[in-house]
This record gives C-alpha cells, structure tokens and sequence, in this order.
C-alpha cells in the first residue's frame, strides 16, 4: 500500500521540528525552575531575617527592663 508522499512529508518535518526543539524546552523548564527556586530561598531568607529582628527587638527589651530594675534599685 503506497502513502501519500505529503503525509510522509508532513510527519518526518513534525518529528524533526520537536527534535529540535526539545532540547531548547528541557533548558527553559531547568532555568525555570531554577528561578523559582532561587526565589523561594530569597523568600525564605527574608522570612528569617524578619523573624530574627523581632527576637532581637525583644532581647532588647527584656534587657532594658532589667538595667532599669537595676538602677531602680
């Protein structure tokens, strides 16, 4: 049975476009990817930071409260 040469035609030019461009997709999804990862640690340092600043607002205050105990007596 003979197959159209345009249907042949038509196949083998899809199956070489998306080998050729599948290795272009792979490296965009692992940048991708990447970036998001990267902006979920940036996230989290952030969250740590801000979590570190009210510890450290409330040492200091503890220790405030403290010296006046102290000077007062």
């Amino acid at each position: 049975m003979a197959v159209n040469a345009q249907v042949t035609d038509a196949v083998t030019q899809t199956n070489a476009k998306l080998l050729g461009e599948s290795p272009v997709q792979a490296l965009a999804t692992a940048y991708q990817s990447l970036a998001h990862s990267t902006g979920l640690a940036m996230e989290n340092a952030m969250q740590v930071q801000g979590g570190m600043q009210q510890v450290a607002n409330s040492t200091t205050s503890v220790a405030c409260g403290f010296i006046l105990k102290q000077a007062q007596g």
